[in-house]
C-alpha cells in the first residue's frame, strides 16, 4: 500500500490516471496526445503506476495498452474509507475524485474492447484454481450465480444467474484450461432470460444480442507469498453493452474472490 500512496502523490500520475478513467486501454501515444508531457515523461510515471500495480498493460498486436487497475483502489478504500465514517474519509477526497468506480466508469466504455483487472490475493495458485472452478466456491462469490463445467478444453461452460436458478447453456466453451496457471472460456451474449434481471424488453435483449461474443482469461501467477491474477475480458466491439456490463461487474466478483480466500475458508482439495 506504501507504493500506491506514492504513486498517487504525484499530480502527473494522477492525471494519467483520469485520462485512463475516461478511457480505458490506451496506448502511451494515446496518453501523450492527451497530456502535456513528453514520451519519456509519460513512460516514466507509467511504470511507477504499473509497479504499484494501479495499472495494467496488456499486448495489442504491435502495441502496449494501459488499463486503469481498480484492486489497489479498492483496498484503499477498505481500509481508510470504510472503517471511518465519510466526514473523515473527506480528508482523501482528491484520491476519490480521481480513482473512484470501476476500471471503466461511466455509461460510455468509448473505443475501449477489453477490460483488465489486477489483484494480489493470500493463497496459493492450486487453491485460487479450485475456487475458479469448484462449483460450490464459485456460488458463494457469484452470490448464487456463476459458472459451471469440468473445465476441459472444448466443453460447455452452462451458467446460473442466481442460487434458485437452473443451468442454462448459452453456447460458452472452455478455451483454455491449463491448472493451476491459465483459464479461458468464451462468454454469453445477452439472452431472454436476462430481461428480468436487466428490466430490458425483449425487443432490447434481441438487439443486443448482435454484439459478437467475447472471452474471459484468467492468468495465475505465484507473487511471493500471495498469488496474482490477472483477469482479461476482451474481444468486445468498441461501445459493447456487455463491456460495460461486465467492468462494472467483475470488480464486485474479485473482490469477493479475494475475501473470501483470505479469511480462511477451508475447500476440500480434490
Amino acid at each position: 500500500m506504501d507504493e500506491v500512496f506514492k504513486a498517487l502523490a504525484d499530480p502527473s500520475r494522477r492525471r494519467l490516471l483520469d485520462a485512463l478513467n475516461t478511457r480505458n486501454g490506451q496506448s502511451l501515444r494515446e496518453l501523450c496526445s492527451e497530456l502535456d508531457m513528453t514520451r519519456q515523461a509519460v513512460a516514466k510515471h507509467l511504470a511507477v503506476l504499473e509497479a504499484a500495480g494501479l495499472v495494467a498493460t496488456a499486448r495489442r498486436g504491435r502495441e502496449k495498452l494501459h488499463f486503469l487497475n481498480a484492486a489497489p483502489i479498492n483496498d484503499i478504500a477498505d481500509r481508510w474509507i470504510h472503517r471511518y465514517d465519510r466526514a473523515r474519509a473527506r480528508a482523501l477526497a482528491d484520491l476519490k475524485q480521481a480513482l473512484e468506480g470501476s476500471p471503466m466508469s461511466g455509461d460510455d466504455t468509448g473505443g475501449a474492447t477489453s477490460f483488465v483487472y489486477v489483484t494480489y490475493i493470500s493463497t496459493t495458485p492450486e487453491r485460487l484454481w479450485q475456487a475458479l472452478t469448484d462449483p460450490a466456491f464459485i456460488s458463494r462469490y457469484f452470490e448464487g450465480g456463476g459458472p459451471g463445467s469440468d473445465w476441459k478444453p472444448g466443453s460447455p461452460v452452462l451458467w446460473k444467474m442466481t442460487a434458485d436458478d437452473e443451468w442454462h447453456d448459452w453456447d460458452q466453451r472452455v478455451l483454455e484450461a491449463d491448472p493451476p496457471r491459465r483459464l479461458s472460456y468464451s462468454w454469453h451474449t445477452y439472452q431472454p432470460e436476462m430481461a428480468e434481471h436487466t428490466g430490458w424488453s425483449l425487443e432490447e435483449i434481441e438487439r443486443r444480442r448482435s454484439e459478437r461474443r467475447s472471452k474471459v482469461t484468467f492468468d495465475v501467477e505465484p507473487a511471493g507469498a500471495a498469488v496474482k491474477l490477472t483477469v482479461t475480458h476482451d474481444d468486445f466491439e468498441p461501445g459493447s453493452a456487455m463491456l460495460q456490463s461486465v467492468s462494472k461487474g467483475w470488480p464486485a466478483i474479485l473482490s469477493n474472490l479475494k475475501t473470501l480466500l483470505e479469511s480462511g475458508e477451508t475447500l476440500q482439495m480434490e
